[in-house]
């Protein structure tokens, strides 16, 4: 049995994207395989089950933290974290952090451009379990375009 389980781990090892590994480690050359998805970052880097993401590319003023997830499957991926999102008072470089418990899923998985051999989610979905940082509504979508 232990023997089966190292063998299906290799095999596993062997299909996720070398931009998947943790680091970013190259590893046996890339096997095509719609599975497993990513979510691909601000620096085009493929990342599975990440504990942060940036939404905010540009000035890192919105970063996903302390994610737990629950599931990551081939359609979606759900997890708990906090949104820290910058209030930019009175201007972004003087504003404060503030804390916003969130539960995020990642849908719609969709060949990626760089990479059609990998899937990636297109969608990120943040639904506020307290408050929404304003303006946003407490249950928001945006599309991932990276």
């Amino acid at each position: 049995m232990t023997t089966l389980l190292c063998t299906a781990a290799a095999m596993t090892a062997a299909v996720i994207p070398a931009s998947a590994h943790p680091g970013g480690t190259p590893s046996a050359p890339s096997v095509p395989s719609l599975d497993p998805v990513v979510v691909v970052d601000c620096l085009s880097q493929a990342r599975m089950r990440p504990e942060e993401y940036i939404l905010a590319c540009g000035d890192g003023n919105n970063r996903l933290v302390d994610l737990r997830w629950n599931t990551w499957g081939s359609r979606t991926a759900t997890a708990t974290g906090t949104d820290m999102v910058n209030d930019c008072r009175p201007y972004c470089a003087a504003g404060r952090f503030r804390a916003y418990p969130v539960t995020v899923t990642l849908s719609n998985p969709q060949a990626w451009p760089e990479h059609p051999d990998v899937q990636r989610f297109t969608t990120i979905r943040l639904l506020y379990t307290d408050t929404a940082p304003a303006p946003v509504a407490k249950d928001v979508s945006y599309k991932l375009d990276y």
